[in-house]
């Protein structure tokens, strides 16, 4: 009767009331999580420049464990919503399974290669001499914690998957407080410098999972984690990472484009690196609100599309896009005037570091009406299974675009062409990501035998 109840929502009340309901757990768990990483910038800045510049190298180590979390948890999530929708129900109970599992084996690895190559890695990685021993304290800790986070990422996708955003949201909002708290206590009360950043960040995301496998344990999901269910066919391995080709290229890309980003700003200094990591920081506490928006829209179109509605999958895509665009372009306005402001709650005494920031953010601000296309572009392709294509939208803003401009660019500009990279390839995706988007609506049909 439950999951009936729960189909029925999905399938028939009205899509803006729908999307807004499922979408704002969702952006709260989005802005959570983007305010205890500027947490950690906020406070690990107060240990100087080279601290800072840590912050930005280990991110890229954070976003290769999200690609892989991104890839088995939107991989089989998004299965799971049109499974659901299509009413396979014990289908979906394996894909759970097997995205959980696999998650955690990787993370493993990654915990296990990350720590034997540390040194080396964080070198490859843009680590300067000055910001190598931060890093290196930083690391540690976010290393250990990898097979939890990239786990914790599958548990929250399948949770939103079918319409659980309020049980992904208590989660990861929980976790994202305890981190804000623990950081301070960590990082000068009991003297641990960086590590305690660190250290905060690994003990409040081992929370976060925990309670985000509660919900599984307590049976308050339809899909289920024992480990019995776990696939033996390597055909489900297989479509769970085609499904997830998209997150993967998202966030694998995000990695190397701030491994190419550090490394050009480290050619102007320590500034550069500490101003970019900041910028990169305070535009994802923005940008965490479109993600958050369309990861409400996701399951609505995942499991209207698997009912075969195709006018509510229509009706989903033009008011997260038009909504969106909205929203993001009186963001780009705030955060225009705004930027100076912002940047010195994060600097100490530094004039380089504000006014390089100050220049980034500015830059990103005047692209920003123009990123909800390419998110909704996205989404909806990795939503209805169309994964190559969703592959391809992903792979636009960090990697077809922002990687050959961040060498284009500074060599033409200098550190002005660094600072407007992001912005650049955010404006390039939008126009190229259009006719795709626009094909894919024009050939919405409520005949499921005509899908496009």
């Amino acid at each position: 009767m439950e999951q009936n109840k729960q189909f029925q929502k999905m399938t028939e009340t009205p899509v803006g009331k729908l999307i807004s309901t499922l979408s704002v757990p969702t952006i709260i768990s989005m802005l959570v999580t983007s305010i205890y990483n500027m947490a950690d910038t906020f406070f690990v800045s107060k240990l100087g420049t080279s601290a800072s510049g840590a912050v930005g190298i280990v991110f890229s180590v954070m976003a290769i464990i999200q690609a892989v979390g991104f890839t088995f948890g939107m991989g089989s999530g998004s299965w799971i919503s049109r499974l659901l929708g299509a009413k396979e129900e014990e289908k979906s109970k394996e894909v759970a399974a097997t995205g959980f599992y696999s998650a955690i084996f990787l993370g493993i690895v990654m915990a296990v290669i990350g720590e034997w190559k540390m040194d080396e890695l964080m070198r490859i990685l843009g680590a300067s001499e000055t910001i190598l021993p931060y890093a290196r304290d930083y690391a540690r800790f976010i290393l250990l914690a990898a097979p939890i986070m990239a786990s914790s990422f599958v548990l929250n996708n399948i949770l939103r998957s079918e319409g659980h955003a309020k049980f992904a949201m208590i989660g990861i909002t929980t976790g994202g407080i305890l981190n804000i708290v623990l950081d301070p206590i960590f990082i000068f009360t009991f003297n641990m410098g960086i590590m305690g950043a660190a250290a905060a960040t690994a003990l409040s995301q081992l929370i976060s999972f925990l309670i985000l496998l509660s919900y599984f344990v307590m049976g308050k999901t339809t899909t289920r984690l024992g480990i019995h269910r776990l696939s033996k066919s390597a055909g489900t391995y297989l479509q769970i990472i085609k499904n997830g080709l998209p997150s993967f290229s998202r966030q694998g890309l995000a990695s190397i484009a701030s491994i190419l980003l550090n490394k050009q700003a480290a050619v102007y200094g320590d500034a550069a690196v500490a101003a970019m990591a900041i910028v990169t920081k305070v535009f994802m506490m923005i940008f965490s609100v479109m993600i958050g928006f369309g990861q409400g829209y996701q399951p609505v179109a995942g499991f209207n599309y698997g009912a075969g509605k195709m006018g509510r999958v229509k009706q989903a895509i033009k008011f997260t896009l038009g909504v969106g665009t909205i929203g993001m372009g009186a963001a780009g306005v705030v955060l225009f005037f705004a930027a100076p402001y912002l940047m010195k709650m994060f600097i100490s005494d530094d004039p380089a570091v504000l006014e390089i920031g100050t220049m980034a953010l500015r830059a990103q601000a005047v692209s920003m009406p123009l990123i909800p296309i390419g998110t909704v572009a996205n989404m909806t392709f990795q939503s209805v299974g169309k994964a190559w294509r969703a592959t391809i939208m992903s792979a636009m803003r960090q990697g077809i675009f922002f990687i050959p401009l961040i060498f284009i660019l500074p060599a033409m500009f200098d550190l002005w062409g660094v600072v407007t990279t992001q912005a650049a390839a955010d404006v390039l995706t939008a126009f190229a990501c259009t006719p795709f988007l626009f094909k894919f609506y024009q050939n919405l049909t409520g005949d499921e035998q005509t899908r496009y």
